[in-house]
């Protein structure tokens, strides 16, 4: 089986975003061994992507689309579809009822327009949409099986995992279960760590393991293809326990955690509360806490400390240590975290200063940063970063450094 990626819209042949949908859809049909042969890109015209498709055919035995189900006029990848093998559009109840319950859900008019979402090629499978609107369809005319798929990554991915891959694993005769277990890294680069597992990469092969940065963590992704869930697992088990043994310190969570999730989930298991003492992050660290529901139980407040004068008055840091160590120290991170548990009468404080440049900050070059952790009854612990990035870029990785420490302390 051969494979053609067409993704359809303009902006990605304007440059204004990245084609990642067709790095994914790669990876994960060459998790179950299906060959993509061609990578296509055409923009919002008919006529261009009529024609894309005529060389696609001569070359390929499925094609996958992405993009082009949205509502909008320039969406037109399954009408041109439909025109193209001489088929028809019909509404799709269920995905016309998940559309305008929505709309009532968030209280929004709904649009004509959004109508379109809901039109399918006549006789697909329609793959269901669950994080998103347009519902994506798969269909064979003559020879060629047509997949088409939203664009919007976060709507891609898992309708491609989801939906798209147990369809072309009936077309192709494989009744095998794809299962994926994901271990995520902090601290540590995606060239380090692929360098330190390179012997697990090279003997890999069922299951197979797959390295990816993103712009929180550096992932693994472990697959493995098995008659059932169970046996797949039990293939994934030794790898995991293998990769553990030699980078288990950089593992901060698994599949959808993210740091901050991890983080609220340790505290609430411990019942713990926590509060922050920010500068150099100026309440970022907070505000990635807060991306969790349910924070309040565990974020009890917290305190942005940019001015030295600030942490003295408002925080207690003592001046005599400012004036020996500096405001960008060890010292000074491990008061910051005291004084704010201690004002804020919290289980665990957290504090947090540095230099996030782009010039020195009392006397300390660009990058360096000092976290402190303070827990229930405990000396405080700190940690020193020496970042090199952008001041924002800092900054962020700064806070996200913060919680990955945070979870290291909540686990020992």
């Amino acid at each position: 089986m051969k494979v053609e990626i067409i993704a359809v819209g303009s902006e990605l042949l304007l440059g204004q975003i990245t084609n990642t949908n067709a790095t994914f859809i790669s990876s994960r049909l060459a998790e179950i061994g299906v060959d993509v042969h061609y990578h296509t890109v055409v923009g919002d015209n008919p006529n261009r992507l009529q024609d894309v498709i005529k060389i696609a055919e001569s070359r390929a035995d499925v094609l996958i689309f992405s993009g082009g189900l949205g509502p909008t006029k320039d969406d037109m990848t399954k009408e041109t579809i439909a025109s193209h093998i001489g088929s028809s559009l019909v509404n799709d109840d269920e995905a016309l009822q998940y559309i305008e319950n929505y709309f009532k859900r968030t209280n929004r008019e709904m649009t004509e327009n959004n109508k379109k979402q809901a039109l399918v090629l006549k006789g697909a499978i329609v793959l269901d949409n669950r994080t998103g609107m347009a519902p994506g369809m798969a269909v064979k005319n003559e020879e060629i099986h047509y997949i088409l798929l939203p664009g919007p990554p976060h709507e891609m991915q898992p309708m491609l995992v989801d939906e798209a891959i147990p369809y072309l694993l009936g077309v192709i005769g494989k009744q095998e279960v794809i299962t994926s277990r994901v271990l995520k890294f902090y601290g540590i680069g995606e060239a380090e760590l692929e360098h330190l597992i390179q012997p697990i990469l090279e003997k890999q092969s069922n299951p197979t393991v797959a390295p990816l940065a993103t712009a929180e963590a550096v992932t693994l992704r472990i697959t493995a293809k098995s008659g059932s869930v169970g046996e797949a697992n039990k293939l994934i088990d030794p790898v995991e326990e293998e990769i553990r043994g030699i980078v288990g310190d950089y593992i901060y969570g698994m599949d959808d955690d993210t740091l901050s999730s991890k983080a609220m989930e340790l505290l609430k298991k411990k019942g713990f509360t926590l509060s922050a003492a920010e500068s150099i992050t100026a309440g970022l660290f907070m505000a990635e806490l807060a991306n969790q529901p349910g924070v309040s139980s565990s974020l009890v407040g917290g305190v942005v400390v940019y001015n030295n004068d600030v942490k003295v008055t408002q925080l207690g840091v003592e001046e005599n240590l400012l004036g020996e160590y500096g405001v960008v120290s060890k010292e000074c991170a491990a008061s910051l975290a005291v004084n704010v548990q201690r004002k804020f009468t919290s289980s665990v404080g957290v504090g947090i200063t540095g230099a996030a440049g782009p010039t020195p900050h009392d006397g300390e070059p660009v990058g360096i940063v000092w976290i402190g952790i303070v827990l229930p009854d405990e000396t405080p612990v700190t940690y020193k970063l020496d970042l090199s990035g952008t001041r924002n870029a800092n900054r962020l990785r700064a806070a996200r450094f913060a919680l990955y420490y945070l979870i290291k302390e909540l686990k020992r």
